[in-house]
C-alpha cells in the first residue's frame, strides 16, 4: 500500500520528498492550506477589480510588465505565457526527478503567496497520484526562477506536449483522458505561478542531498575497510583528539569509523608499525567531516526553500497586500551546493590516494598492485587510470558556476546563479564517486585477503563479505570492467550500507 504524504506548505522534509519521488508515495493537500489558497484567490480578484496593477495578473511579466491584460483575455494570455516560456533543452529529466520537481512546486504553492487558483494546485496532486509525469527538459534555466523548464508542466496541464503515464510516453491529452482528468482552464496569475519558481533546481537538489547522506556514510565504511587492508594506524580515530577539535562532521565520521572497526585486529597492541600514515589515511575523518558540515548547511537552507514562497509578486493575505519582491532568488542554498561540490572533490582525491597507497608495497608491505603472483598476474596496475580520469571530471565539476551569468530580458534581469546546473553537476560528482569508492573497496578487500587478516571489525566484516559475495578474490587477471560495474552497483544500491545499518 502506497504511503500518503500530507502537504501544507510548511513542514515538508527531504525524506518525504524522496518517498514521493522514488517510492511513489501518494500526496494529499491539507484542508486548511487549500482554504487559504481560496482566500488568497478571492483577495487577488478584489485587487484586480479595483484596477490596481498586479504583475502577472492584469499586467504582463518581465519587460512586458507595462502591458495591461483585460479580463476577457485572461485565459488566452496565460495559455500564451505557458507556450512562450516552453523553451527547455534536452536531455529530459528522469521521472523520479520530475516527481520531485512537481512536489517541490506544489508545497511552495501551499504557502499561499501566489494567488493561483486552487484547482491548479489540486492538479499537481492529481498528476502525481496518477503517475502522469510531464516530459521536462533539464537545461535552459539560468536559475532565477526556472521558467523555461517548469512551463512544460503547464503544457501538460492544458493537454499539450508529452508525458509519461505509468511509464509509457504519450501525448498529455491522451494521458489526461485515460486517467479521467480534465484539462486545466487557466485564469489570471496561473501561468506565472506555474512557470516561475525554483522547483526545477530544488526538486533535484533534495534527491542529491539524500544521495550524499548515503554516500558519506558509505565513504566512512570504505575508509574503515581500507585501514584494515593497509594495516593503518588508528590513533587519529582517538575520541580525545576530536574532542579538542570539535568540528561536528569529523567527530561523527570518527565515531562511525571507530564503531565499524570495533573488534578489529587494528586495535591490538603493537600491530601498527607506522608512526604516522600518509595524510590521505590519517585525515580521512576530517575530509569526510567537511562534507558532512557542508551538507548540513545545504540541507538546512534547501529545507527553507521547500517550505517558503519563491513567488513574485508576493501576496500577503493577512496584511491585505501584494508586493513586488525578489524571493525567487535562491543563491543562499545554491552556494551550499557549490560548497558540497568542492568538499566532495576533496573526498574523491583522498579516496584515490588511499587506493594508490594500497597498491604501493613500500606503504603496505604487500605485493605490487596487490597481485597474488608477482611474475604472472598484473592485477590492479592499470585500474588507476580509471579512477584518476573520474576524479579529473569531479575536479572540473567542482568549479563554481553561480557567478557565470548575463544580463537578460531587456537588461532588467541582471543577476542569476545557474542553480539547476549547479545541482546537476553535484549529482554527477556523486555518481562518479560511487565508482571511485567502489574501486577503493575492491582494493581494500584484496589487501585484506593478501594480508590474511581474519579479525575484522564488526562493521568492516559485513562490508568485506558483501563485496566478496559479488566480487571474488583476484587470483588471476580478468576483465576488471565487470568488477568495477559490480562495485558501482554495490555502492549505488547501498548494499553494504543497508546491511550495516540493519546490524549496527
Amino acid at each position: 500500500m502506497r504511503e500518503t504524504i500530507i502537504l501544507n506548505g510548511f513542514d515538508l522534509n527531504i525524506e518525504q520528498l524522496v518517498k514521493v519521488a522514488r517510492e511513489g508515495a501518494l500526496v494529499e493537500i491539507d484542508k486548511a492550506a487549500l482554504n487559504k489558497l481560496r482566500d488568497v484567490r478571492d483577495f487577488v480578484f478584489e485587487m484586480a477589480e479595483s484596477d490596481v496593477p498586479v504583475y502577472g495578473f492584469n499586467r504582463g511579466v518581465g519587460m512586458n510588465k507595462d502591458r495591461q491584460i483585460v479580463a476577457k483575455y485572461y485565459e488566452d494570455y496565460n495559455r500564451n505565457l505557458i507556450l512562450s516560456h516552453t523553451l527547455g533543452v534536452e536531455p529530459d529529466l528522469s521521472e523520479e526527478i520530475v516527481r520531485a520537481v512537481m512536489l517541490a512546486r506544489l508545497n511552495t504553492l501551499l504557502v499561499g503567496c501566489t494567488g493561483i487558483q486552487p484547482e491548479i494546485a489540486v492538479m499537481y496532486k492529481e498528476l502525481l497520484n496518477n503517475n502522469i509525469h510531464p516530459v521536462i527538459p533539464a537545461r535552459g534555466s539560468v536559475g532565477e526562477g526556472d521558467i523555461t523548464n517548469l512551463s512544460h508542466i503547464g503544457l501538460a496541464m492544458i493537454g499539450e506536449g508529452e508525458v509519461y503515464y505509468n511509464g509509457i510516453r504519450m501525448s498529455a491529452a491522451e494521458a489526461l483522458e485515460k486517467a479521467g482528468l480534465k484539462k486545466a482552464v487557466l485564469g489570471p496569475k496561473d501561468g506565472l505561478a506555474i512557470v516561475s519558481s525554483n522547483a526545477l533546481a530544488a526538486g533535484e537538489a533534495a534527491i542529491v542531498v539524500r544521495d550524499i547522506v548515503d554516500l558519506i556514510d558509505t565513504a566512512d565504511i570504505v575508509y574503515a575497510l581500507t585501514l584494515e587492508g593497509y594495516k593503518g594506524n588508528v590513533s587519529p580515530l582517538d575520541e580525545s583528539a576530536h574532542r579538542v577539535r570539535p568540528f561536528p562532521g569529523q567527530a561523527l565520521s570518527a565515531s562511525r569509523v571507530r564503531s565499524l572497526l570495533e573488534g578489529s585486529y587494528l586495535w591490538l597492541p603493537g600491530v601498527t608499525e607506522s608512526l604516522q600514515d600518509p595524510l590521505s589515511l590519517r585525515g580521512s575523518c576530517q575530509i569526510h567531516g567537511a562534507v558532512r558540515d557542508a551538507l548540513e548547511y545545504a540541507e538546512k537552507y534547501l529545507t527553507i526553500q521547500l517550505n517558503s514562497s519563491d513567488d513574485n509578486p508576493c501576496v500577503l493575505l493577512e496584511e491585505r497586500r501584494m508586493i513586488s519582491c525578489a524571493n525567487y532568488e535562491p543563491t543562499t542554498w545554491v552556494l551550499g551546493f557549490e560548497m558540497l561540490g568542492i568538499a566532495l572533490s576533496h573526498l574523491s582525491r583522498n579516496a584515490c590516494f588511499r587506493t594508490i597507497k594500497l597498491s604501493t608495497p613500500r606503504f603496505t608491505g604487500l605485493s605490487r598492485f596487490l597481485t597474488p603472483a608477482d611474475t604472472s598476474v598484473i592485477a590492479y596496475g592499470t585500474i588507476q587510470k580509471v579512477f584518476a580520469s573520474l576524479d579529473t571530471e569531479i575536479r572540473h565539476l567542482s568549479n563554481p558556476a553561480t557567478a557565470d551569468y548575463f544580463s537578460l530580458a531587456g537588461d532588467i534581469e541582471d543577476h542569476a546563479n545557474n542553480s539547476p546546473y549547479v545541482v546537476n553537476k553535484t549529482a554527477k560528482i556523486v555518481d562518479n564517486l560511487r565508482y571511485i569508492l567502489g574501486i577503493e573497496a575492491i582494493h581494500a578487500a584484496q589487501a585484506i585477503d593478501l594480508r590474511k587478516a581474519t579479525r575484522l571489525g564488526k562493521g568492516t566484516r559485513i562490508a568485506y563479505e558483501a563485496i566478496r559475495e559479488e566480487i571474488p578474490f583476484l587470483d588471476m587477471d580478468r576483465n576488471l570492467s565487470e568488477d568495477i560495474k559490480k562495485a558501482y552497483g554495490i555502492i549505488k544500491g547501498c548494499k553494504i550500507l543497508d546491511k550495516i545499518r540493519e546490524t549496527i
